[in-house]
């Protein structure tokens, strides 16, 4: 009985120690679905991290008696320490949530023990969410939540800390306003930009575990009115901070502040991530039933990378390799199941050594149907038009004579085994949706009847397609496109597009495949590459208002240096090339930045003008003074909008023809200068643009120069002058005194 008691005890103390291990949570919903009995059904998907073992949640409990019943899958574990410490791990379980709608909105709410031992003594933990069952006006559905998550464990050198970027995607668009939970203090010297989602340090952050609560709230962009179950209506103004937020969920994580390092750059000790890894914030898609995967790559000059922890979505699996030389990569799999259609899945990921890890990058995965319901359909997307191809297998006894697009007057085609259609984006009644960080156009292929039938024995056909993009981030590999890609939208250009490719010549029409990025360079070497714009009006000016480099992905980088400023050229190296009024070509001799950096992205911003406008920003040229700038209301033009290209991977020493190439050129320009002329003089020369600007500088200097040495020159030539005759002189009074004297 007492070796009873001794066990009961211990698996008591072991359930205490298992709970005494809460690392954080975050909560994310499935747009609620509305059941033929009138209530709603709501999937909430709670990922927990902690320590060892992440099997065990607890359950949640629904407020003010909303919930009639709660349906809770298995949880399962996500991810774990590969070390074998069992130092974090993370789960996520599925709850589907019946909520009665004769109320305006509904929460949850867990609590329990224990917080990680920290530096603030947090114990009890509490995690909720709150969501309106209004029916938005703009959408016609119910209000999505901000989609949040972080990893299970975040390690970070105290004099290392800068800054941490968390998700706070709204998928309707939203503004999503991040702030420290009511209910937990800020800790000290930390501060939340609630915009962006950005924590930040204020001053030195003590070591130790240091425990983080935040509530993501969204508010609407624009004016909308909710409507509710029992009839009754609210107005929501845009942007109105004061009003309810529509939802708000809580995102929880513990931080590790570990002792100072020697070395806080990006890639030496500290893991940094390369070309391959998507950007934080990108918005990914994938399909039911098809295999989805996300690639990374990351690289540490002086650590080992041996794991990769991420945090996603049950059954994403992964696979790590390590090349031994500092850099690894992970490949993330995860086919999606029918219950995961429309779901906004958040991943993320940091690169992980011994010592430390990477900043944690997270995307959202957006889940759509692999098939269109009437039938298989293909569709393709490019930056001004998508292509759609339908499957006539997979829909008997449609009659194709009868088909036609939103807008009738535009026509499809067919073979044998498909029909397909054309359809630009601004034509055929594509319909374009605004949803915030991103865009959506729409259309569709339907069946019609002729005006004189009265019974008809066809199928009725109605097949909806859409193409959607990111608004200021390159388009996914899902639609089958270069990283280049750039797609953008606003009302007075309507859709248009950018490619940003680097060429293997100066003829800028063979491109660097995208399978060779990064791609391989030698200092010296000159790099030629090319910025086209798409657009759907027919004449369009291209203006490249700046370039700059940076040692990685982020145009933000401190560490920076300008090839263009202001439109106006501000490295010697750099040659423009003539080209289209829509194309921008130019060379520029390769770099790397000094430090432990062997890596160079290109950042650009670039305006599209209508063309003939003189006070348009790309008649205006170069501004030496960009503070006179006109106001861009007085013409026609579009925001300025960032694209980057990269990497340039640097390999061995420069190569003997680079230099000699240099030396050549310079052996030239030089003596192009002295015998008084422009090297753009030479009919061999390209056309330097501003670069005119740097030679005449060179010129004025020489001249300079000269000038003075001639100037010096002339005044040794007179002194001697001078003494001659001055001798001279004295000579002859000597001889005239001396017959004076003769004489006398």
């Amino acid at each position: 009985m007492e070796a009873g008691a001794v066990l009961l005890l211990l698996s008591a103390l072991l359930g205490i120690s298992s709970t005494l291990s809460f690392y954080g949570d975050s909560v994310s919903f499935n747009p609620p679905q509305k059941q033929k009995d009138g209530t709603f059904k709501v999937a909430l998907y709670h990922r927990q991290n902690g320590r060892s073992s992440c099997a065990h949640q607890s359950s949640f409990s629904c407020q003010d008696g909303v919930c009639s019943s709660f349906d809770k899958s298995g949880v399962l574990q996500t991810d774990q320490d590969d070390t074998g410490q069992g130092r974090w791990c993370q789960s996520e379980g599925r709850t589907t949530v019946t909520v009665r709608t004769n109320n305006t909105s509904f929460s949850l709410r867990d609590s329990g023990c224990c917080w990680v031992s920290n530096v603030r003594g947090r114990t009890n933990r509490t995690t909720e969410a709150e969501l309106n069952l209004g029916t938005r006006s703009d959408s016609r559905a119910i209000n999505s939540c901000p989609v949040t998550s972080a990893v299970s464990s975040l390690r970070v050198p105290q004099n290392c800390f800068s800054r941490i970027r968390l998700l706070a995607l709204d998928p309707d668009g939203d503004k999503v306003r991040c702030r420290f939970a009511s209910d937990a203090a800020a800790p000290a010297n930390f501060t939340l930009d609630e915009t962006s989602c950005t924590l930040s340090s204020t001053g030195q952050i003590q070591a130790g575990v240091q425990v983080l609560e935040l509530t993501l709230e969204d508010f609407p962009s624009k004016n909308i009115t909710l409507t509710y179950a029992d009839g009754t209506s609210e107005f929501r103004e845009a942007s109105d901070m004061n009003a309810p937020p529509l939802c708000k969920v809580k995102l929880q994580f513990s931080m590790e502040v570990l002792p100072p390092i020697p070395n806080c750059e990006a890639g030496h000790v500290q893991p940094m991530f390369l070309v391959r890894t998507p950007s934080h914030g990108d918005i990914l898609h994938a399909t039911v039933g098809q295999t989805f995967q996300l690639y990374a790559q990351a690289q540490a000059h002086h650590a080992s990378i041996h794991d990769f922890q991420v945090s996603g979505p049950q059954n994403m699996t992964k696979e790590v390799k390590d090349d031994r030389s500092g850099t690894a990569e992970v490949t993330l799999s995860w086919t999606p199941r029918r219950t995961d259609l429309y779901r906004f899945v958040p991943v993320c990921f940091t690169a992980e050594t011994n010592a430390t890890q990477s900043e944690m990058r997270c995307v959202v995965v957006m889940v759509t149907q692999a098939s269109i319901t009437q039938g298989k359909a293909t569709v393709q997307c490019s930056p001004n038009k998508m292509m759609v191809a339908l499957d006539k297998a997979s829909m008997p006894g449609i009659d194709e004579n009868f088909l036609e697009l939103r807008d009738p007057s535009c026509t499809l085609t067919s073979n044998r085994t498909h029909i397909m259609g054309s359809i630009s984006f601004s034509t055929c009644g594509t319909k374009l949706e605004d949803k915030g960080d991103y865009i959506v156009f729409k259309n569709e292929i339907n069946s019609f009847e002729l005006p004189n039938e009265i019974v008809i024995r066809r199928k009725t056909v109605k097949i909806d397609f859409s193409c959607q993009f990111p608004k200021t981030i390159s388009i996914s590999s899902y639609y089958n496109l270069h990283k280049s890609d750039y797609i953008f939208t606003e009302s007075s250009f309507g859709s248009f597009g950018y490619t940003f490719e680097i060429f293997r010549d100066e003829n800028f029409t063979n491109k660097v495949e995208a399978s060779a990025y990064p791609v391989e360079v030698k200092l010296l070497q000159t790099i030629f590459m090319g910025i086209q714009a798409n657009s759907e009006l027919p004449n369009v000016t291209l203006f490249v208002e700046s370039c700059k480099a940076t040692p990685d992905d982020n145009p933000e980088n401190s560490r920076s240096y300008d090839l263009i400023e202001n439109g106006c050229l501000k490295d010697e190296t750099v040659i423009v090339h003539p080209s289209d009024q829509n194309e921008f070509n130019f060379e520029v001799q390769a770099f790397k930045f000094t430090g432990n950096y062997d890596q160079v992205y290109i950042t650009c911003a670039v305006i599209l003008c209508e063309p003939g406008n003189p006070f348009s920003r790309c008649a205006e040229g170069c501004l030496k003074e960009p503070s006179r700038r006109r106001r861009r209301g007085l013409s026609k033009e579009t925001s300025t909008h960032y694209i980057t290209q990269g990497p340039l991977q640097f390999i061995g020493p420069a190569g003997p023809n680079a230099a000699k190439d240099e030396r050549d050129a310079a052996m030239k320009e030089s003596e192009s200068l002295a015998a008084g002329t422009s090297p753009s003089d030479s009919p061999d020369t390209k056309s330097k643009g501003d670069r005119w600007e740097i030679q005449e500088l060179l010129n004025s200097n020489i001249t300079t120069v000269v000038f003075a040495s001639g100037f010096l020159v002339s005044l040794v030539l007179l002194a001697v002058v001078v003494r001659h005759y001055s001798r001279k002189r004295k000579a002859e009074d000597r001889n005239a005194l001396i017959v004076s004297d003769f004489e006398n």
